[in-house]
């Protein structure tokens, strides 16, 4: 019985009470309710408030309430055990026969088990990265392509419509110096200072040379746009098969560039101009962000006739809107704070709800320490550390998972000794461990002949399976809460929590059949618990986009 079958058994009583007059709650009984697993087991496997939360609109004191409540569930057979602690909490324990259906329905629901319907109708655009063109990814967009990925997922999971999109900055001043930077490096001159520096530039800029013949005899003006352009569309591509290595997928790559090309800014601003809140002062044309918590009004179309970069936020997030997304997530870098308040006021003077339709989250620095010394430089690109090295050293499992055990808006430390280390007491090898571990439990069993074709959910009654189980019916509420909240480091912490309890189960509950002993109903249930929490760890790994292998 999963938490939610719980709850709906909870509503049925109460139902059952309101028809028959012994209770009648003023305005109507709750749709649905939830009900949490005690911090201290002892208390029961399940536990509810809801008699605190209708005792008062029934007329009754909480405890009154709950006696009621009680006496209707103990007539359930699924539910051993009906206990009233305090003002009116309702403490449940339920049978072991109808807590080890649970198994079963993980084993039917399979890949699809902890999926919901929770933001099922909804239309999620999730921007992260969004890295200029000019560059190696670095550590911060490490982070981003692993939490943003992993958001995605979840946001999927629980029903949502994803698309997965990287914004390409690739018009302005940046992409310019970039090109000047390729061009100098290139016919051995300096690199402007305030240029582009690192290894990475001198490389690329005679990739380009050689690639591109006669690119060096253009007039210098026309060889910086064409070494602007060669060099955007090999680091592109580069940062596009970095990413896919890293298992992050984008649906769409946007480009800034197609905002101005195809009519977006102009679009914008006269949707903008319909909803009243812009002005002309000083030759410009100015947005009125003020009315909406900014901190100053802003230039979209400076007095030279030149739009703003904040034109082009603007008209990025109507046209995202134009293509039907209900909700608009950025994910930002520690330095973008300042961003919050003005794309919020962009949704608000477009005419929609800051509060519903537009979603900022900002990451927070990482830093890595290797033998004890943080890493700042790269071989490659001068001052950063970039993507690929980081691969390097950590490899694509251990560095996602770890990037995406820990909020994104708290400062983090990972040291890759610690994140690589094959102990117990590194997460991430802790997880995979339980899942090799279970599948090493089903190769044996299948080895032995042993075949899952019976199953007695009531055998599994051991402390242990019972915690175990419970464990694996949270999976489905988890995945719900990381999606709503838009924390993917629920599902991190959740794994590691099931693991432990498998564990323990497997340290106390014997799975297969010694030497020639028979093997019995018991061995067939346990089986059948291993299997189903294989599935849960593996569909849990993959929603962090973190391998769930067979052996180690």
């Amino acid at each position: 019985m999963t938490p939610e079958q719980l709850a709906e058994k909870i509503l049925q009583a109460l139902a059952a009470l309101a028809a028959d007059g012994t209770i009648t709650v003023e305005g109507g009984l709750p749709r649905e309710l939830k009900v949490e697993r005690p911090k201290n087991p002892e208390h029961g496997d399940y536990a509810t408030n809801v008699a605190m939360q209708l005792g008062k609109r029934a007329g009754l004191n909480p405890r009154q309430f709950a006696e009621l409540l009680a006496a209707k569930l103990r007539d359930d057979a699924a539910i051993t055990a009906v206990d009233i602690a305090g003002p009116g909490f309702i403490n449940l324990r339920v049978a072991a026969d109808a807590q080890g259906k649970v198994a079963q329905s993980i084993l039917d629901a399979g890949p699809a088990y902890g999926t919901g319907d929770s933001l099922q109708g909804r239309t999620i655009n999730v921007e992260f990265i969004s890295a200029n063109p000019t560059g190696p990814l670095h550590l911060g967009h490490t982070r981003w392509a692993a939490v943003g990925d992993a958001l995605a997922r979840v946001l999927s999971a629980a029903g949502a419509n994803v698309t997965r999109e990287f914004y390409i900055n690739d018009r302005g001043n940046q992409m310019d110096k970039f090109g000047a930077s390729l061009q100098a490096a290139a016919n051995g001159q300096p690199i402007p200072e305030d240029g582009y520096h690192g290894e990475y530039i001198v490389d690329l800029a005679k990739q380009i040379a050689s690639e591109v013949p006669g690119i060096t005899e253009l007039p210098v003006d026309e060889q910086v746009i064409a070494f602007r352009e060669a060099g955007y569309e090999r680091q592109l591509k580069e940062q596009q098969d970095q990413l896919e290595h890293f298992r992050t997928k984008f649906d769409v790559w946007f480009s800034e560039r197609s905002l101005h090309e195809q009519d977006g800014v102009p679009h914008a601003i006269q949707k903008l101009r319909d909803q009243g809140h812009l002005y002309e002062a000083d030759d410009a044309l100015w947005m009125r962000t003020t009315d909406f918590t900014d901190d100053k009004d802003r230039v979209l179309i400076r007095s030279n006739g030149e739009p703003t970069y904040f034109a082009s936020d603007a008209a990025y997030y109507v046209n995202k809107r134009d293509r039907g997304f209900d909700i608009c997530v950025y994910m930002l870098g520690a330095d973008h704070h300042g961003y919050v308040n003005r794309l919020k006021a962009i949704a608000a003077c477009a005419g929609d709800d800051p509060e519903q339709n537009i979603e900022v989250l900002i990451g927070q620095l990482v830093k890595i320490l290797k033998g004890g010394e943080e890493m700042k430089l790269s071989k490659r690109a001068g001052t950063i550390v970039t993507l690929a090295e980081l691969v390097e050293e950590g490899g694509v499992d251990a560095l996602r998972y770890t990037l995406c055990r820990y909020p994104a808006d708290s400062p983090l430390t990972l040291d890759i000794e610690e994140m690589t280390r094959q102990a117990s007491e590194n997460p991430v090898f802790y997880v995979q461990y339980a899942h090799a571990r279970l599948a090493s439990i089903l190769r044996n069993a299948d080895e032995l002949g042993i075949k899952l074709d019976e199953f007695d959910p009531g055998l599994l009654s051991h402390e242990r399976e019972g915690d175990l189980l419970r464990a694996l019916a949270e999976f489905p509420r988890v995945v719900a809460t990381a999606a709503e909240l838009r924390e993917p480091h629920r599902i991190a912490r959740y794994l590691e929590d099931t693991a432990s309890a498998f564990h323990k189960f497997y340290d106390s509950c014997r799975v297969l059949p010694r030497g020639d002993e028979e093997v019995e109903p018991v061995h067939k249930a346990r089986l059948t618990l291993v299997s189903a929490t294989r599935t849960v760890l593996a569909n849990g790994l993959d929603l962090l986009g973190v391998s769930a292998p067979e052996r180690m």
